[in-house]
Parts: structure tokens; C-alpha cells; sequence
């Protein structure tokens, strides 16, 4: 049986493939190796074991088919994609093009060649838009649900802003619909905000590496600065990307009760944390100031959004099992070693 990961070199990818070599399975990767830090999870995960990797972009077609050619493909992780929003609104076509067109051309080939493989897809909490409806209040620290709130559950209405939020959320629609017209094994996981030590963070994607990065700039250099989009009270949940992995496989192991489902992933509310309480946190650990400025809101932020993961847990029997001190225990780790060696790959 052969897995296959789309988008493979990248952070959650390549820790899915990772797990499954250390496994002893079967892995294929396709990955056009755009994204920084690529090449170096390549590398690594060539040292694992006997990865099968092809060099190829799911936009083209005929890339995503040679990649099933001859092969048995038993489960697909669909992690290829455009990720950054701010990305979307500079290129929105080939946002488009990556992260829509890419997804049909994985769906129909799956359905041409290996209808009974299992999908699972990487959509994002941004499906979901502002929430506007959502009644918030505004703390010290963070803005945080009016009354008792356990997370945003998968019931929540859709409403697609920018072309990022429009892209993932068309994919996403196109997968459960595989499911309903074509009874394909598909599944969605609506993603908050993954993290963990081997993650190549930048000022767009991967706050939490990111912001770990400038704290740890600034006791190297007390006087460097970096900025913060809005005022730095909103709030996501924190998932480490062991958590991530596990969920994904047991996607697969139990295709046959949830295929067609979407799921809310996260770290849920116990690991939730602002912009301003990790920063606030990082100064603490660190012993430093930090010198932030603050720029407008990007567009369409949600102030506030945290997964609601008692469905996974319902009917996956997932629950996240690092806390966020634990990842960020880690992520800091990983990026001192990074700065003591340089050019050193993560761990």
C-alpha cells in the first residue's frame, strides 16, 4: 500500500511522511519544492528511509497522474497548497490555480485511478470568515467569547473572504461533494494554527515560529525590532504537528465510519493563546524587551478562533496530547540550535 502526500516537503507533509518511513511504509511525495525549507525536508526524510519522491506540481495534470501511474495508492494526504492570505491578495490567481485547480486535478485522478484510496484534505479555519456573529469581549490580553464557549464547531457558517478564504474554501467544498457524487473516501480537516520545531516560519505563515524567531533576534540584538498585525488581542488554539500527524492517520484507519466528513482541528481552548500573551510569554522566558511596532489589521483576521474538536474526539477518538508550553519549549530549542549551528537543519 502507498501513501501519498501531496505537498510533502512542507511542515505538517513532511512530518506525515516522516512518521509513516519510521513506520516502515510505503511513501510518495509530490512536492514542486517552492516553499522554504523544501529542500532541506527532503533531505531529511531521505535519510529516514526509501521515500519515493516526484518532482511535480499538482496544477499540472499530468504531474498529479504520473504519480499514480502503476502505483497501488491507497490513502492520499492533500497538503499542496497556497497558504499565506497575504499571498492571495498579491497573486490571487495563482492562489486559484494551486489551491482549486490542484485540488480537481487530485480528485478526478483519484476517482479515475483509485476511487477507494482514502483523501484527506488540509482546509483552513478561514472558511468560516470573521465570524461576525460570534459576540466577543475584549480583555487585557485577548478578545474571548461572550459567555461559555467550548470553540467553533463545524455547524458555523461558511462565508469566504479574500482569495484565500474563497480558494480553500472552494477545494474544501469540492472534496465532501467527491464524497457525495462520486462516493469517493474524502475527508476535511479545518485547520487553526499548527506549529512545532521543524516548521520554517515566515512573516506570513507560522506565527508561532516566527514570533519565537524576532524574541530570539532580540537578545542577540536588544534593539531590533519586528511588528505585529492589529493590536495583537486575537486569538487562535495551538496545535503541535505531532498531534496533527496522528490525527491525519487516524483519518485513514477509520475511513469507512467518517469519509465525507469535515472536522474542526485544533489544539482546542486549553491551548489557546493571543499574539500579545505569547509575546508577553517570550519576554518572560527570554529576559528581553521586546520592541514591537503595530500595523493595520490584515484584512478579514479573525479576532477570535479556536476549534471546537469534540466531533474528532466523538468519532476519531483524537485529542491533542502537547500542551503549548511543551511546543514552545520545543520550537525555542530547535531555533537556538538552528542559531548556534549555522545553516543546521531542525530536529
Amino acid at each position: 500500500m502507498v501513501y501519498l502526500i501531496t505537498g510533502g516537503c512542507g511542515f505538517v507533509g513532511s512530518a506525515i511522511a516522516a512518521e509513516l518511513l519510521r513506520r516502515g511504509d510505503s511513501v510518495l511525495v509530490l512536492d514542486n519544492l517552492s516553499r522554504v525549507g523544501g529542500l532541506q525536508n527532503l533531505e531529511w526524510l531521505r535519510s529516514l528511509g526509501p521515500l519515493e519522491f516526484s518532482h511535480g506540481d499538482s496544477r499540472n495534470l499530468s504531474d498529479v497522474a504520473e504519480v499514480f501511474h502503476n502505483r497501488d495508492v491507497k490513502c492520499v494526504f492533500h497538503l499542496a497548497g497556497q497558504v499565506a492570505m497575504t499571498t492571495s491578495l498579491r497573486e490571487p490567481r495563482k492562489d486559484f490555480d494551486t489551491n482549486v485547480v490542484g485540488t480537481i486535478n487530485l480528485l478526478e485522478t483519484v476517482r479515475n485511478c483509485s476511487p477507494h484510496a482514502t483523501v484527506v484534505y488540509a482546509s483552513s479555519n478561514k472558511v468560516y470568515g470573521e465570524l461576525g456573529k460570534l459576540q466577543l469581549q475584549e480583555t487585557r490580553s485577548r478578545y474571548t467569547p461572550a459567555g461559555s464557549c467550548s470553540g467553533i464547531a463545524e455547524d458555523a457558517p461558511l462565508d469566504f473572504r479574500t482569495p484565500y478564504g474563497c480558494s480553500k474554501g472552494a477545494a474544501d467544498q469540492y472534496v465532501l461533494e467527491y464524497a457525495r457524487s462520486f462516493s469517493l473516501r474524502t475527508v476535511v480537516f479545518r485547520h487553526s494554527t499548527i506549529y512545532g520545531g521543524r516548521q520554517f516560519s515566515t512573516f506570513d505563515q507560522g506565527w508561532i515560529g516566527w514570533f519565537c524567531q524576532q524574541s530570539l533576534a532580540t537578545v542577540r540584538e536588544p534593539t531590533h525590532h519586528f511588528t505585529v498585525n492589529g493590536d495583537g488581542k486575537q486569538v487562535r488554539d495551538l496545535l503541535h504537528v505531532t498531534d496533527a500527524v496522528r490525527c491525519y492517520l487516524m483519518a485513514h484507519e477509520k475511513i469507512h465510519e467518517v469519509a465525507g466528513q469535515v472536522f474542526n482541528i485544533g489544539g482546542g481552548v486549553e491551548n489557546s493563546m493571543s499574539v500579545m500573551e505569547l509575546l508577553e510569554e517570550l519576554s518572560a522566558r527570554l529576559k528581553v524587551r521586546l520592541n514591537v511596532h503595530h500595523l493595520p489589521w490584515r484584512t478579514d483576521d479573525q479576532r477570535y478562533f479556536v476549534a471546537d474538536i469534540t466531533k474528532a474526539a466523538k468519532l476519531l477518538g483524537w485529542v491533542p496530547t502537547v500542551s503549548k508550553r511543551e511546543g514552545l519549549d520545543e520550537v525555542l530549542a530547535t531555533l537556538e540550535m538552528r542559531n548556534r549551528v549555522p545553516g543546521a537543519a531542525a530536529s
